[in-house]
């Protein structure tokens, strides 16, 4: 049932498409149904490069090849741009976008919206009206939003709960690490500094822009206080680093949800019962596991994907001699 899971290429159409080329391991229907008649109907997968999104990625090729689907697996795409391009330019038939992504970049919409149902119902609507993009129900749970991560210590010292009480830390002290698109996108750095008011001049008093990865490094070893973080990274609980809480709601609502073309949709109902239960069981804890066993423990994605899948009962392992690591 699934197709190009060795050994495939893909560049199409300039979007900087390529085809993951890891073995996806043989899975065999749990809970997700058979469906006879999707067996050879074909449905390509796309992600975008970022760890959770590989994560997400695997559990939608695997439940679609249990379901019936010859899946071509091309996740792993550079940059949310491209995979966006990829599922507009029908090169790409499904992946999993973020309400916020989709609302704040790629429609362009200045509001920051504070209720997840609103978040998703309105982007839901505009990207239907505006590019026939459907966007599946229900969206996960998980929020991936932006954070500011201190040490536990820092936040003891400065008795630091809340992103407002960053006030309590002396100027000469707010060293802030963060990576390019927190510091260049209008709800990263531009955000915090409107929605807590502090000015330009002084805060950050020093700020070093680096690679997501990097920063919570940096802040674990003290090379500086803050950290700008994404709020489902597996290295938070791993280091032990402390989130401080969005006291002010400055950061918008990232839930993730399964988009595929109205044409698609229509042609597939089977999609929504295919993945509203796994939506249902993806929250900021699960999240946040799955990505530590990546990130820290260096697992393949295909394979975290694969034991919570077989662990929620969605799908049970094959009985290829490759399905095993």
């Amino acid at each position: 049932m699934l197709a190009a899971a060795l050994g495939l290429a893909v560049l199409a159409g300039g979007c900087g498409l390529r085809a993951a080329s890891q073995y996806i391991p043989d899975v065999e229907p749990g809970s997700i149904r058979y469906y006879p008649e999707l067996e050879g109907e074909q449905i390509r997968v796309a992600s975008k490069e970022l760890t959770e999104q590989l994560i997400l990625g695997k559990i939608a090729v695997l439940a679609l090849d249990a379901a019936g689907f010859e899946v071509v697996d091309r996740t792993n795409i550079q940059g949310s741009d491209n995979a966006r391009r990829a599922m507009l330019a029908g090169e790409s038939d499904l992946m999993w976008e973020y309400t916020g992504t989709a609302w704040l970049v790629y429609e362009g919409q200045d509001e920051v919206l504070k209720e997840p149902r609103d978040q998703y119902e309105r982007i839901r609507d505009l990207d239907l009206e505006r590019n026939g993009m459907v966007w599946l129900n229900p969206p996960a749970p998980l929020d991936n939003t932006y954070a500011i991560v201190v040490t536990p210590e820092t936040a003891e010292r400065y008795d630091v709960h809340g992103i407002s009480d960053i006030e309590n830390i002396p100027h000469s002290e707010r060293s802030l690490c963060m990576d390019t698109e927190f510091f260049n996108r209008d709800d990263g750095l531009a955000s915090l500094r409107d929605d807590y008011n502090l000015s330009e001049e002084e805060f950050p008093s020093r700020g070093d822009v680096m690679t997501s990865g990097v920063v919570y490094a940096a802040v674990d070893r003290g090379s500086c206080t803050l950290g700008s973080a994404y709020s489902t990274d597996g290295r938070i609980g791993a280091l032990g680093l402390t989130m401080l809480e969005d006291d002010r709601q400055a950061f918008p609502i990232y839930n993730p949800a399964v988009n595929v073309r109205q044409e698609f949709a229509e042609r597939y109902p089977q999609l929504t019962e295919i993945f509203a239960p796994i939506a249902e069981r993806l929250d900021n804890e699960t999240i946040m596991r799955l990505n530590a066993r990546v990130d820290e423990e260096g697992q393949d994605p295909v394979f975290v994907a694969r034991d919570w899948m077989v662990q929620e009962g969605f799908v049970e392992e094959g009985d290829s001699l490759l399905a095993g690591r």
